[in-house]
């Protein structure tokens, strides 16, 4: 089991944050302590995270200390979860307008720009966690040729729906947005409709595969 460390963040949060390196097997205990204590009387909101969880506390002046011991000890008492989950794939055109960094990608990984888009829809990704924006997902499974850096200079604007890099991770904006991530293609799916219930398409542990639409690969 990865090490975890328990401390107090403001005034109202305790955060749980577990060594490096990231792991499914941990991202599902915390799946599993996630649900576990969106029970408890003394947590408002349980905020899971990429290698940490976050409670918010309704009365943090009389039990914020005593969360911080019960949190460590709950994670070490925890077991893996593996909520229901979907398979969804994505339809995806790369490169060109809707995909400006993927020649830079390909660069820097010392492929070609069809190499990329084989590794990038050749996998089953998992989602880790949903955050940033309503409904981003951070999916976990990217070909280690794959990683790269973010943008020195991250866009003012990112379009809804741009699918991109960021390091060991690959993710879809579901709203424009700023962002740094290295964008190698664009998806007409919607991921976020406040209008739909639930309004997210995507929630942690569901698997994701990108799909190529021929007309956008260069």
């Amino acid at each position: 089991m990865q090490q975890a460390r328990c401390y107090l963040l403001g005034e109202r949060a305790v955060v749980l944050e577990l060594e490096p390196p990231l792991s499914l097997s941990s991202q599902q205990r915390i799946w599993g302590l996630c649900q576990q204590l969106q029970h408890d009387a003394q947590v408002e909101e349980v905020i899971p995270g990429m290698n940490n969880l976050t409670l918010l506390l309704r009365d943090p002046q009389h039990h914020a200390q005593d969360a911080v011991e019960r949190l460590q000890r709950w994670w070490e008492e925890s077991e893996t979860q593996q909520p229901e989950s979907q398979r969804v794939e994505i339809p995806v055109v790369y490169g060109g307008a809707q995909g400006p960094d993927l020649q830079w990608v390909a660069e820097h990984a010392g492929l070609s720009v069809q190499q990329v888009v084989a590794l990038h829809s050749s996998v089953d990704y998992v989602v880790y966690f949903i955050g940033f924006q309503p409904g981003f997902p951070y999916l976990g499974g990217l070909d280690e040729r794959l990683h790269t850096p973010r943008r020195a200079e991250p866009r003012l604007s990112v379009p809804q729906g741009s699918v991109g890099i960021g390091g060991s991770q690959t993710g879809i904006y579901p709203l424009a947005a700023p962002g740094g991530w290295q964008l190698i293609g664009h998806t007409p799916l919607a991921l976020f409709d406040p209008r739909q219930q639930p309004p997210t398409l995507l929630r942690p542990g569901d698997s994701v595969r990108f799909v190529p639409q021929k007309e956008g690969i260069c």
